[in-house]
Formats: structure tokens, C-alpha cells, sequence
């Protein structure tokens, strides 16, 4: 892993300070440059060559947004959006994700002195992965297909996690899922406020249905459980049908929920089921995983080449969690293959 050079760019002076600073305090970062707008930054980018931007979406004259199309059109980098938690906001965000941008962060403008040191940590971390992500080996969006009719469900159930980059790798995944899909459990650990907006969007979307993840919910075809909520975690209670169960329990190695308390829950309960690893910083989900395919359960990752941010899925690679890495066309084909009665 390398260094993040950074060039952190926002209109205001004092946040272009309380960024740099932030990141100054993070390890393996380092801020080489600020920029007051879109201009400033196409000249230092030139100068500096930074590996990651850090990029405010309201800016006078070319708007964040604009200034990122242009930015992956041309010399594509990896670039970490800072923006309000806003529903424009939010809407603002899946379009950057549409556009590229690595990860969309809250700026932390209301937040106690508690708030802000975790944010402290966390936003040094983004820009480090981010630095160290794939962007420019990211391959064309596929044309997208009509989702497969002949599917015939054999009870099994699918389960997936995901983090930074996972509502881009979601949106392609999630498109080839048929109507009638096998009951589908997603930890996705991304702001809260961001994938409430994905939910709804892709709800509307897929011909399969997509919910925010409830307690006790029986889980029956055709639907697809997002859960995000950074209080909880999710487990899955076996049963005909099984059950999704929302917990309050201390983070999994700093994660909540936790991919790996989703894949051993469904492991010890002897659930049915196929799970993959997706995009995502730190190993989550790989002990699990391996729980899971210990216990006879079709087990994937996403492949490190078409992963934005390699380290989750890298990590069940590693421990022999995964029966096979695959990319994003290949998983979602694998998954309802492994859920089909043909």
C-alpha cells in the first residue's frame, strides 16, 4: 500500500484548513496541495500529480460534479466527494458514484468534539484506500440486459457485503437479479443518508423489490434487504422461511454491521445460501465466509481486478474463503445459478 498524496480542493478557506488538517493527522497521508475551485485544481493537478482528491460538490462557477466528469474523461483519479447530508445531497452523491468518485463523505459540520475524532480517523482511511484503489483499471459499464425469466428457486438464499465502492459494484450486480430472485441480505456499510436514496432508486429500478432491512422479516423471493444502519447488525435466524434479525451488539472488528456476524450466523444455523465478498476496505467478511463455505455453502468474491478497493475481497481470496473470484457479470450469474433449480 502506498502513500496518499493529496490535493484537497473546497471553496471555503476554512475548509480547506479543517481538511487539511484532518488528513494531516492521518497516517500514510500526506495534503500536497488546496485549491479553491475547479480552475486552481486543473493547474495543481498538472503541478503536483496527486494519487487521490479530496473534492467539495458546491463550488462557484464548475460545480464539483461537473469538475469530477471531467476528471475521470480525461486523466481519471481517484477522487473522495465531500458534501451535506441533505436529500440534494444525497441525490448528489449516487450521481458521483455514477461518475466515479471512490467514496461520497459527510463534511462534519454540526459535529461534537466526539463526532469529529472519529471522523478524523475514518476520512484518513478513505483517502488512503482511495489512493490505493483501482480507478484507472475500472472497466466500461456492460450494456444492461434484460434480468433472466427462467429461474426456478431451490431455497437457497444470497448473501452479500460490501463497503467502499459497493453501491457502484451493487448497481451492476443487483441488475441481472429476475424478478422473482432468491431472498437477498446485503451488508453495506456506507453512509446512511446515501443509501436510503440507493434504495429507493433501485427499487424503482430492478424488477425485483429493495428494502431497508426490518427485524423479523421472513425472507421470501423477489426481495432484496439492504442493511446499513451503523447501530446494528444483522443475523439471519434459520426457519422455513428463515428470518432477518436486526441486533444491538458492539462492532466486529470496528465493523457494524458486520459481514462477518451476517455469513457465521448463516453458517451456524445452517442456512442455505450463496454469499460473495464485494468491494471494500479491511478483511470483513472473510472469516465468515469461510465459515460459510466450511459448511457447504457456494461461496465467491469479486475479482481484485474489477474490485474498486481490493482489500475486503483480496482478504477472503487469501484465507480460502472464496470457491472463486469472479467479476461483477460473472458473480451475479454465479449466485443465481447456485439459487436455481435447473
Amino acid at each position: 500500500m502506498h502513500e496518499a498524496r493529496v490535493l484537497v480542493v473546497d471553496d471555503s478557506a476554512a475548509m480547506r484548513a479543517l481538511f487539511s488538517d484532518i488528513l494531516d493527522q492521518s497516517r500514510n497521508v500526506t495534503v500536497i496541495g488546496a485549491a479553491a475551485n475547479a480552475a486552481e485544481a486543473r493547474e495543481q493537478i498538472k503541478e503536483l500529480r496527486p494519487n487521490v482528491v479530496t473534492l467539495d460538490v458546491e463550488m462557484p462557477g464548475m460545480s464539483g460534479i461537473e469538475f469530477l466528469e471531467e476528471i475521470m474523461g480525461s486523466n481519471p483519479l481517484p477522487v473522495v466527494m465531500l458534501s451535506s447530508l441533505t436529500q440534494a445531497g444525497t441525490e448528489t452523491s449516487l450521481k458521483a458514484y455514477e461518475l466515479g468518485a471512490v467514496e461520497c463523505f459527510p463534511k462534519p459540520l454540526k459535529a461534537t468534539p466526539e463526532q469529529f475524532s472519529k471522523t478524523v480517523g475514518k476520512l484518513g482511511k478513505i483517502v488512503l484506500a482511495a489512493a490505493n484503489s483501482n480507478v484507472k483499471d475500472r472497466r466500461a459499464p456492460r450494456e444492461r440486459k434484460v434480468a433472466e425469466t427462467n429461474f426456478e428457486w431451490n431455497g437457497h438464499i444470497v448473501a452479500l457485503s460490501a463497503s467502499m465502492g459497493g453501491i457502484d459494484a451493487l448497481t451492476q450486480l443487483l441488475e441481472d437479479f429476475p424478478e422473482k430472485c432468491p431472498p437477498t441480505v446485503i451488508a453495506l456499510n456506507a453512509e446512511p443518508g446515501i443509501v436510503e436514496t440507493f434504495i429507493k432508486r433501485m427499487d424503482g429500478e430492478l424488477k425485483c423489490s429493495v428494502k431497508a432491512a426490518k427485524d423479523g422479516t421472513p425472507l421470501t423471493q423477489g426481495t432484496i434487504h439492504i442493511a446499513y444502519d451503523p447501530e446494528r447488525h444483522m443475523v439471519i435466524e434459520p426457519g422455513s422461511p428463515a428470518k432477518l434479525r436486526l441486533i444491538d451488539r458492539d462492532p466486529v472488528e470496528g465493523m457494524r454491521p458486520s459481514a462477518n456476524l451476517l455469513f457465521g450466523s448463516i453458517a451456524r444455523g445452517a442456512v442455505p445460501a450463496a454469499a460473495a465478498v464485494l468491494t471494500g476496505m479491511g478483511a470483513d467478511g472473510a472469516k465468515g465466509l469461510k465459515l460459510m463455505r466450511d459448511q457447504g455453502c457456494k461461496t465467491f468474491a469479486q475479482d481484485r481486478k474489477s474490485a474498486l478497493v481490493a482489500e475486503a475481497p483480496g482478504a477472503a481470496i487469501d484465507a480460502g474463503a472464496a470457491e472463486s473470484e469472479l467479476d461483477l457479470e460473472g458473480l451475479g450469474a454465479a449466485l443465481i445459478a447456485a439459487c436455481n433449480m435447473g
